[in-house]
């Protein structure tokens, strides 16, 4: 049975995970990249780092961009949440706040979810904060949907 889920119930999903798939276009073609997220619920935005090129390219073109997160219990039971949104690039002490709050978040989520205690940042996202300045940039959500499937 597939049933639509509430906007509460997507923005949990949103916030119980820190892995999805960011969608962007970039010279009339979509493009979809696995990224590390922090769902920020005080904010209610989805805050995001990146090193420079072509994705933060495409997205300072179209800053309409959307995030999917699929939450898989097994094969007829899980929850896939689709974020539409905007993209915005931050700066200074602002960029270096966020991604503050993105590094303890998402290692309050791991720790509590994995069981797991990190300290770096390296230790969870693919980047490398040492190969270039982080790009830090936020998904402000126009739209939130969600649907999910049980036996």
């Amino acid at each position: 049975m597939y049933i639509n889920l509430e906007e509460k119930d997507s923005l949990s999903v949103l916030e119980n995970d820190y892995l999805g798939h960011l969608s962007y276009i970039y010279q009339n073609k979509p493009f979809v990249v696995p990224i590390t997220y922090f769902y920020d619920p005080e904010r209610k935005l989805i805050i995001c780092y990146s090193a420079e090129g072509h994705k933060m390219n495409a997205m300072r073109k179209n800053n309409q961009v959307a995030l999917s997160v699929v939450d898989v219990d097994g094969l007829t039971r899980w929850k896939s949440v689709m974020a539409h949104g905007k993209f915005e690039q931050l700066f200074g002490s602002e960029a270096k706040a966020y991604l503050h709050s993105f590094s303890l978040g998402i290692k309050e989520l791991i720790a509590r979810k994995e069981l797991k205690e990190l300290s770096f940042i390296s230790e969870f996202s693919s980047k490398t904060i040492n190969e270039n300045i982080p790009m830090i940039f936020i998904i402000k959500i126009d739209e939130i949907t969600g649907k999910m499937r049980r036996d």
